[in-house]
């Protein structure tokens, strides 16, 4: 989609009044464009366009009055708009006005049958499309750079965690295709609610088109007819079925698939904040060389990537919340009670997912993974781990399985023990040690069978296969 400049306008951008963090701090000028006030203004003028255009097929208007309204679509005059709106308090009614200034010959048929939110309605429903848009071009390069450092990491041994307690040994690429495996999940539902968008087509106060079938009575066009002329115009599908506005579960279906685009995130940010703690120390995120971490502490490097996702996709999280209740609460053909909210949910739940993907690209375009970190955590604690490889061998050499877990249990428990006093792991050599252990498996055996690095299963394997997967439905 192009970008055409915002208008500079008084209340645009001056730093002596409120001003909200999407007006320039999270999301992209792209996107603050779909969402701006002259391009609402300019689709509204698109669609009263197209509205006279399949009126002029109807023997409705003339086409003089139809060009005239064509040569001023460009020329939104939102001061103007807002000194009407001061007056008659309507913020569509005021456009109309200033549109009918402009447009000498073709202002008096603006609107002719419509109401307002087969205006407003489509618009939004085509800004929601652009807007969807622009968020699966950003996810499908993020998902890009997953695949990649996922097949860069298929076999790069790491400890697991349960219950934030180490566990057995996975491997980062494992680990990263499990929100990759997520994150796909998120683009397909995203392509499918891009599919499903639908503006409230041209159907008048309540849905019925009565004032259209009240214009349309002495010509051969339908109401249905008109409105498919004019939604073709705008190459927007509309719903069969609308009251005042389209349905505002579509609302909540888009923010459905955001906030989960939100939730995937949220967790790899979450992760790594806790691998970034020094003393696991796995992963961070970039940090630059002027970076400043803490105006107190110079030494920090904050994960500030990641918390900021997090805080924001908290907010994120909210929004269908809001969206659930405009659509239930929609009562009857209509209520005016979803219109503020909508005003503020439906931009910045696109500016929070976009800031959100922007900053996930940038912590996997620069993510520091600490070899050092991971071998001494593998050394440390995977040896626990591989406990179970020795107990299923043990007992295949013959031992009793309930025995020997309560061994290996001893050893494990005195381990733990040692080294909370700050000692070295000792579990390896003890067992290597315990006559009841090398009675069944000789001490060598059981020194390689407590090497965690190769106690991983396929799990590199199906990290690769979750990178291909990626490619292929990326089309890559």
């Amino acid at each position: 989609m192009e970008v055409i400049p915002q208008e500079k306008t008084a209340e645009n951008f001056q730093y002596d009044t409120f001003l909200s963090p999407f007006t320039w701090r999270y999301g992209s000028e792209e996107m603050r464009h779909i969402w701006s006030e002259v391009n609402k203004r300019r689709i509204w003028r698109r669609i009263w366009v197209a509205l006279a255009q399949a009126q002029q097929q109807a023997g409705l208007v003339r086409a003089e009055q139809v060009a005239d309204l064509q040569a001023h679509v460009e020329d939104v005059d939102i001061d103007r708009a807002h000194e009407i709106e001061a007056e008659i308090n309507h913020d569509l009614m005021a456009e109309i006005k200033t549109f009918a200034e402009q447009c000498p010959i073709g202002g008096g048929i603006i609107h002719l049958g419509a109401t307002s939110m087969d205006i407003e309605d489509n618009a939004d429903a085509l800004r929601l499309r652009d807007s969807l848009d622009l968020i699966i071009k950003q996810l499908h390069t993020v998902l890009e750079r997953l695949a990649n450092l996922i097949d860069a990491e298929s076999e790069h041994v790491c400890m697991a965690f349960t219950h934030i307690q180490p566990a057995e040994p996975t491997t980062v690429g494992y680990r990263l295709a499990m929100y990759a495996q997520d994150l796909l999940a998120d683009y397909a539902a995203l392509l499918e609610t891009r599919q499903q968008i639908h503006g409230k087509g041209l159907k008048g106060a309540v849905g019925t088109a009565a004032s259209y079938s009240e214009l349309l009575q002495y010509s051969d066009m339908t109401p249905a007819e008109m409105e498919a002329q004019a939604m073709h115009a705008l190459d927007l599908e509309p719903f069969l079925i609308a009251t005042q506005t389209y349905t505002r579960r579509q609302d909540w279906a888009v923010l459905t698939a955001l906030s989960g685009i939100g939730l995937t995130i949220y967790k790899l940010a979450f992760d790594l904040r806790v691998l970034q703690s020094p003393p696991i120390g796995e992963w961070s995120e970039p940090f630059g060389t002027r970076q400043v971490g803490s105006s107190a502490m110079p030494f920090k490097r904050n994960p500030i990537n990641a918390e900021n996702i997090n805080s924001l996709a908290r907010y994120l999280a909210a929004l269908p919340g809001v969206a659930w209740d405009n659509a239930a609460h929609n009562l009857l053909e209509r209520t005016l009670d979803d219109s503020a909210n909508r005003r503020i949910m439906l931009p910045e739940a696109f500016l929070t997912t976009e800031e959100i993907l922007r900053r996930a690209g940038r912590i996997l375009d620069g993510l520091r993974i600490n070899d050092g970190a991971i071998e001494s955590n593998v050394a440390t604690y995977g040896v626990f781990a591989a406990t179970e490889r020795l107990l299923m061998e043990a007992v295949r050499c013959g031992g009793d399985r309930q025995e020997l877990h309560e061994i290996i249990r001893e050893h494990s428990l005195n381990a733990w023990a040692k080294m909370r006093e700050g000692q070295p792991n000792p579990l390896a050599e003890s067992l290597c040690t315990d006559t009841r252990v090398t009675a069944l498996v000789p001490a060598e055996e059981v020194a390689t069978l407590l090497r965690a690095d190769a106690y991983v299963g396929d799990a590199p394997q199906r990290a690769q296969q979750m990178a291909a997967r990626i490619r292929e439905m990326l089309g890559a």
